[in-house]
């Protein structure tokens, strides 16, 4: 009968013992779970808060450059411009690379463009965009200096055609008439401004969404945790 007894005692010391064990290895596995989950959503934040800091240097960074050109712009206004005369007027020295610390001297054909405004019939010169203006405001295009005059040549010759061919063209003017040029591009446009400020803007976005989502997936886990604690 104690025999007996001792079988049934130690029947249920192991079945007590497996289920310990078993407790154990969920309530390990439960934490390990647990600890990955930490570490990702620690990974997580990270990378929310890096692109977060790297979208607001960008806006620094284009906030001192492009936005203030673009508000200091003076060629603003769009006008009709009709080409009034094309022509190469003389060639401008300029120097290009031949390796490290090594320049040589070459030219380019500097074209001149004039140009009638509809709106007023005031005649000024033309220019390619604002950088042209900052170069040489007494050419219309400065093109790469190269070793080959002869290819430079080709280039600018075939810009003077396409103008002449075209008669009028849309240029940009100053509202003010302090400047007496035109510009037929626009550097700093609103287009150019939109493309600048579109991926600082996404990068801000999307960091502050997935910073958002971890911290919503964190109070979550702790509402079914408090709900789970109650039922029990």
């Amino acid at each position: 009968m104690f025999l007996w007894a001792g079988s049934k005692t130690d029947g249920r010391s192991d079945r007590r013992s497996i289920y310990q064990k078993i407790r154990e290895y969920e309530v390990l596995d439960k934490r390990k779970t647990v600890t990955a989950l930490r570490a990702g959503e620690d990974r997580a934040i990270l990378l929310g808060l890096s692109m977060v800091v790297v979208s607001v240097m960008m806006y620094f960074v284009l906030g001192i450059t492009i936005l203030r050109s673009y508000s200091n712009r003076v060629w603003s206004d769009e006008a009709s411009c009709a080409i009034v005369n094309s022509t190469v007027v003389s060639n401008v020295n300029c120097s290009y690379s031949c390796g490290a610390e090594c320049w040589k001297s070459s030219r380019y054909p500097c074209l001149q463009v004039y140009v009638s405004l509809n709106s007023s019939g005031k005649v000024v010169r033309l220019l390619h965009n604002e950088e042209t203006q900052e170069s040489n405001p007494e050419c219309f295009y400065i093109p790469k200096c190269r070793k080959d005059y002869a290819a430079t040549n080709v280039i600018v010759q075939n810009i003077s055609e396409r103008l002449k061919s075209q008669h009028t063209v849309q240029c940009f003017v100053d509202p003010t008439d302090r400047m007496d040029t035109a510009i037929l591009t626009q550097v700093y446009s609103r287009v150019a401004v939109f493309h600048s400020l579109f991926w600082p803007t996404f990068t801000l976005i999307g960091g502050t969404l997935i910073i958002a989502m971890v911290k919503l997936t964190q109070y979550l886990s702790i509402m079914c945790e408090s709900l789970s604690s109650i039922k029990r």
